[in-house]
């Protein structure tokens, strides 16, 4: 027909697929957006740079025979039931070998679903993780495609051309089969849910408990930005502390009200955590805590009932930030390594086959848990593709070694004044369990087999035992 002349497709024309959309345009490729809203239609081409070919479309018919064969479809909507109405009115479209690729943020048991449906339809279908933001989408994002091998062949140009680069290498790789995308996805957001917890958990420590102003806390971030702690959510922080708020002229981040809002990403990940019998308790504690603190007036109620003067004396300024950095280095290290023991677990229960050195390369650039630290898991997956957890490389072993002492020093400053420092103790908490060869957890045992019959294991025998207790 000769009116297939766009190479792809997207439908969904909010912030994250029209800046995806306009992203591709400018790598040469020829694209056309759908959207029912004509407003967004029209926005999408207000913002179209010349010399690019893009079209936008309020008519999905239009969207599909406008695209060559076989055709390359990306859908950005709302996860859940609205990419299930999107495929049952693309399907009738569509011709046999067609390709379907899900952007957006669905669970993988979804994503697992259509995956066995459009195959079934003789179409094929892909989950595709998309991190970076609305900034990443529109100049280079970290893309996680998985699913079937052969479609990805046919985006795979396309997607290395419009994903972030790291020292000329495109942030975009297949990552396993079925829901691979989706699963990886899922687990970088559960990662940043943890690293924003210990971020925040530090400047409450620096900033309500030590006193430390916005001015102060802004350089305090600059110079760990340039070391060992560089990463984007490191910037970004930097940066929030020198916004002013329009309305008032005092600093933004201090009128924000504490409530943190979530779309369930990280919360999919402690449940399937769970569900493998995975220990990430500074992601499930991030998560506890964004729920905790919608909880505004019973707060404020309950800091009326139980009132503390926080603050910090005894150390300095110079000794506290120190700390601060070490506390936060270490937290985010094992924020990484519980995320990363689960994706090694769950690629082989799921028969996934995730290739991890492939994960932490990509997640170098462009994604929201970008960061120094991917370099050094990356060579130490290099090393050793099957490491179980990253705690047991002997590099990061040495580095967590160094940060140790002043993380605890860090926390029991905070538990001693009353800042709660949840996901910070909850990391040093799995790190001295983890590297316990000894862990109480016979007491529990036999308290089970004492009211339960639930049997135990012996240390000087095999098998399986039961005693009478009383």
């Amino acid at each position: 027909m000769a009116n297939q002349q766009f190479d792809f497709g997207l439908i969904g024309l909010g912030v994250m697929g029209r800046n995806l959309l306009l992203n591709m345009a400018d790598h040469g490729f020829a694209v056309i957006g759908y959207n029912r809203s004509p407003q967004k239609v029209k926005e999408l081409e207000e913002e179209m740079v010349e010399g690019t070919t893009i079209k936008g479309t309020s008519d999905l018919k239009v969207l599909v025979d406008s695209l060559k064969i076989p055709r390359r479809i990306t859908l950005l909507v709302q996860a859940g039931k609205p990419v299930d109405d999107v495929l049952q009115e693309l399907i009738p479209l569509l011709d046999k070998g067609d390709i379907v690729i899900d952007g957006g943020n669905s669970h993988y048991t979804d994503t697992l679903r259509r995956v066995q449906y459009m195959q079934e339809k003789g179409f094929h279908y892909m989950g595709m993780g998309v991190s970076g933001g609305e900034e990443g989408a529109r100049r280079g994002p970290s893309i996680m495609p998985g699913g079937d091998p052969e479609a990805y062949q046919h985006v795979k140009p396309m997607l290395e051309a419009v994903s972030a680069k790291v020292n000329g290498e495109p942030c975009v790789a297949h990552l396993g089969k079925g829901a691979a995308g989706h699963y990886v996805k899922m687990v970088h957001n559960g990662i940043e849910y943890g690293i924003m917890q210990l971020i925040s958990e530090v400047y409450d420590v620096l900033h309500r408990g030590y006193g430390l102003t916005n001015d102060e806390l802004h350089e305090v971030f600059k110079q760990w930005n340039e070391g060992e702690l560089q990463s984007f959510l490191v910037e970004i922080t930097r940066d929030i502390f020198l916004k002013n708020d329009d309305k008032t002229g005092k600093r933004l981040v201090d009128v924000i009200l504490d409530k943190a809002g979530s779309k369930g990403t990280g919360k999919w990940t402690s449940q399937d955590a769970m569900d493998l019998g995975i220990s990430i308790p500074t992601i499930d504690i991030a998560v506890s805590m964004r729920n905790l603190s919608a909880l505004k007036q019973e707060r404020v109620n309950a800091a009326a009932v139980y009132p503390s003067a926080i603050k910090i004396t005894g150390v300095s300024k110079e000794e506290i930030i120190q700390e601060a950095r070490e506390a936060l280095f270490f937290g985010t290290m094992i924020s990484y390594a519980q995320g990363l023991a689960l994706l090694f677990v769950a690629s082989k229960e799921y028969n996934m086959d995730i290739p991890l050195p492939r994960v932490v390369k990509i997640w170098r650039g462009g994604c929201i848990i970008r960061s120094t630290l991917l370099e050094i898991f990356y060579q130490a997956y290099t090393g050793n593709p099957e490491l179980p957890n990253i705690l047991l490389d002997s590099h990061i072993a040495a580095l967590l070694k160094s940060k140790t002492a002043n993380t605890r020093k860090f926390i029991t400053t905070a538990i001693q004044v009353g800042i709660p420092a949840s996901a910070l103790a909850a990391s040093l908490g799995y790190f001295d369990a983890y590297r316990s060869a000894v862990m109480p957890t016979n007491l529990i045992q036999a308290q089970r087999d004492f009211f339960g019959a639930h049997t135990y294991q012996r240390v000087d025998e095999e098998g399986i035992f039961h005693s009478n207790w009383q």
